[in-house]
């Protein structure tokens, strides 16, 4: 694993709702709003942005936790930009803080942990659950 970051260093990423992102249950669609779990997945995707720097040839990143404050929809069309800010590295674990707007408007926020490991400890962590 390799770090080219500072704690404050930022990655940014915009994601355009759509129809899929919207709040829908097995029971049907609940709102045509940008879902929560949408949002969840996009915000460990923009934590994500610093692992696909650091991790290098034979390791991988692996999502340990993610904290989700949703404040304000995102209607289907709306532009989310996520503001990911490097909080720390503890050893091989990334601390992501991550906001999402909406223009001016606070959608989202909270954290992720994503610890990057061999890809081999990975693999004997899923056969050992199998």
């Amino acid at each position: 694993m390799k770090n080219p970051f500072q704690p404050g260093d930022i990655k940014t990423f915009t994601h355009k709702v759509t129809e899929a992102d919207a709040a829908r249950f097995e029971s049907g669609e609940v709102h045509a709003v940008y879902s929560t779990f949408a949002l969840t997945r996009d915000a460990e995707w923009s934590g994500r942005l610093f692992v696909l720097e650091m991790k290098e040839e034979g390791e991988e990143g692996i999502g340990t936790g993610i904290t989700v404050t949703h404040h304000s929809p995102a209607l289907v069309g709306q532009e989310v930009v996520f503001t990911a800010t490097l909080a720390g590295v503890n050893k091989n674990e990334v601390v992501v803080d991550y906001t999402a707007n909406v223009g001016d408007r606070l959608i989202g926020s909270g954290k992720t942990w994503q610890k990057i490991l061999k890809k081999e400890k990975i693999d004997q962590l899923f056969e050992s659950l199998r």
